[in-house]
């Protein structure tokens, strides 16, 4: 028998939960469909879950592992993806569940200690990545030029984030600017990426790119496999600077990443922390540039989305380039 809720509510959920609970996982945030398999007597023995592009909370009563269940669960996940146009699919679980997933046709991009990072694609990683290089002019390719990267979500677009990149193209000869595919953002991710694209067109060496779902963000990171959650953070950090640091950055010969310090966001402040950490591990440089400031308050796209909502557009558009600031006004 099935159970299918989308998301489930109730009952069910603390069902769900339950169960969860019993294989040690959590029911993660964000979930908005699962499906259980239940026995003769109406018992959960197996689940899984949606979130967008993204398969997570999936596990098996371990008396029953052996019986199929995985593969019919996951079939169902499938299905109900392929319906809502989503056919790139990732899954983010332990290093020990490598084996039942690849029999799953599910390919590893990426593992850390804690972190196994997979997708439905064989050769989707090395697609996204030749896609990246045909974008790129063949000056950029040399390896003495002095490449750099800033990786950023644009929420929207700034003069705080101009600032910064007219500073990493001073610096260097090309930088590969990459806007996050956040789908959880208010702007989604075209839009942001067209935003991006409108206010740097008058600088000759920047390279832009989409990040697939391949560079994430903390807001779509599943925790529901870690149980130390105090931990989750940091090692969402490392996954995606172990991405970008051994699969992007050697392919596009990138040897400096810029930032904007971060003395408000405490997750930023961490995550610029981690980078600092992580980065020289791989030869690569870490350069923190000050914020932006307008009238000694640093500029932020989370203080633009706020002064949006109180309908402070004389402001706003002081902190925006003027491409942003009629995007926002339409």
């Amino acid at each position: 028998m099935i159970l299918e809720g989308k998301p489930l509510k109730g009952r069910e959920l603390e069902r769900l939960k339950e169960f969860l609970k019993s294989v040690e996982l959590d029911y993660d945030d964000g979930i908005e469909y699962s499906i259980c398999i239940l026995n003769e007597n109406s018992e959960i023995v197996g689940t899984g879950s949606v979130e967008e592009n993204v398969l997570k909370c999936i596990a098996v009563d371990p008396a029953h592992r052996g019986e199929g269940i995985a593969a019919s669960i996951m079939s169902h996940l499938i299905q109900y993806e392929f319906e809502r146009g989503r056919p790139h699919l990732f899954i983010y679980t332990k290093p020990k569940n490598i084996e039942m997933f690849e029999d799953l046709s599910f390919y590893s991009i990426l593992k850390t200690e804690d972190i196994l990072f997979m997708e439905n694609r064989k050769s989707g990683i090395s697609g996204y990545l030749n896609d990246i290089l045909a974008e790129c002019p063949k000056e950029a390719l040399d390896p003495k030029k002095k490449i750099g990267a800033i990786v950023a979500n644009c929420n929207p677009f700034t003069l705080g984030h101009r600032f910064l990149i007219e500073q990493a193209a001073m610096e260097c000869d090309y930088v590969h600017l990459f806007v996050l595919s956040d789908k959880r953002s208010e702007i989604p991710a075209k839009e942001r990426y067209e935003l991006v694209l409108r206010g740097t067109k008058d600088i000759p060496n920047i390279i832009l790119h989409k990040t697939s779902d391949y560079l994430i963000s903390s807001a779509t990171f599943p925790t529901y496999f870690l149980k130390e959650k105090n931990k989750a953070r940091k090692a969402n950090c490392k996954l995606d600077i172990m991405l970008f640091s051994e699969v992007i950055a050697p392919r596009l010969n990138i040897k400096y990443r810029y930032v904007g310090n971060e003395p408000d966001c405490r997750i930023t402040g961490e995550y610029n922390s981690c980078l600092h950490e992580e980065l020289p591990r791989y030869g690569i440089h870490l350069i923190e540039i000050p914020r932006k400031k307008y009238k000694d308050q640093i500029i932020s796209a989370s203080k633009v989305r706020e002064l949006i909502k109180e309908k402070n557009y004389d402001l706003v558009r002081s902190l925006v380039p003027e491409s942003t600031f009629s995007y926002i006004m339409q």
